[in-house]
């Protein structure tokens, strides 16, 4: 499968990683704004360099097309994409506004439009997925997600909420189910954006939920990601995204704990985690399937985000439907 990625930054070198030395996909091209770092990366990947994405379609006819451009520079190239009806896998976020999310997903149809919320394919959140649909927690009541690193500065004051908790929103829905409503509490105290927030949550299935993010803190802090899911028969707890996960039966003292081993040190590589998307993926693409997370998924994590802004301009709980 002949394979181009547009963009050439940082994130966007494990797109060019993953389709360059995948046995059943060819990187075909690299295209970037910036001349001299896309003709290193093609070169770093045995790809061919573009500065125009026009000419890339044309020249190298793209059966997959992955994008991963600044989190505010989405819309247009993403629409130009749509457009072209080739096969899209974009990153997070969709885009900041609901009404650009709404038109690219029109534009798409019934076309494969993917997202990379790869935090799905983490080892521990498949593990905790796995216990939750087995009835291993009983009755869902709680949910907790904290996340946050160092600052990621961008035009919009709510890019923390929009470009990183959005994963949040999709995990909480992803292990729980739908949410209901959302509270929400900002703080821009720092550098003038609201770059720290918590909100409180209800699920549909009348579950509640805590969210905390930061870009006031640093990656380096152990437990900088954690998710807990409390339910009537037990509780677990994803530390860090790909490092552990504790699971505890009500009443036991014994906890279980998983951890990658010797051999499978894979499962420990959060890069990693976008590898097993993309088996996901092309196993879908080539089955003629839609994609195992939808763009779609990124509307709904903006909609939750809008919902928190409301919420916090309004000082009330924002219904979510």
């Amino acid at each position: 499968m002949r394979v181009a990625v547009v963009g050439a930054g940082g994130w966007g070198e494990h797109h060019a990683r993953i389709f360059s030395r995948r046995e059943d996909t060819e990187l075909v091209a690299v295209c970037g704004r910036t001349p001299a770092r896309t003709q290193a990366r093609a070169e770093r990947y045995g790809a061919t360099p573009y500065t125009d994405l026009d000419e890339m379609l044309r020249v190298e006819s793209p059966e997959l097309v992955t994008v991963c451009l600044p989190n505010e520079d989405h819309y247009d190239v993403t629409l130009k994409l749509v457009r072209t009806g080739v096969p899209l896998l974009v990153e997070k976020p969709l885009v900041f506004d609901l009404a650009e999310a709404d038109t690219l997903l029109d534009e798409a149809g019934d076309r494969f439009f993917a997202i990379n919320f790869n935090h799905r394919y983490a080892e521990p959140v498949q593990r905790a997925k796995a216990l939750i649909d087995a009835g291993e927690l009983g009755d869902l009541i709680f949910a907790t997600w904290r996340f946050g690193g160092e600052a990621n500065h961008g035009r919009s004051p709510h890019a923390n909420l929009i470009e990183t908790q959005c994963h949040g929103f999709d995990m909480l829905e992803h292990l729980v189910g739908p949410i209901a409503a959302v509270s929400a509490h900002l703080t821009d105290k720092t550098y003038g954006a609201f770059s720290t927030l918590a909100l409180a949550v209800d699920f549909e299935n009348r579950a509640v939920g805590t969210m905390l993010g930061t870009y006031d803190s640093s990656y380096a802090y152990p437990d900088t990601q954690r998710i807990e899911v409390n339910g009537t028969k037990g509780r677990l707890v994803i530390h860090d995204t790909v490092r552990a996960l504790t699971f505890s039966k009500a009443g036991d003292p014994v906890e279980q704990r998983w951890h990658s081993t010797y051999f499978d040190d894979e499962a420990r590589n959060f890069a990693g985690t976008f590898d097993r998307h993309v088996d996901a993926l092309l196993t879908a693409l080539r089955a003629g399937d839609q994609p195992p997370v939808h763009a779609r998924a990124g509307r709904r994590a903006l909609a939750l985000a809008h919902a928190a802004i409301e919420s916090h301009e309004t000082e009330r709980r924002v219904s979510v439907t």
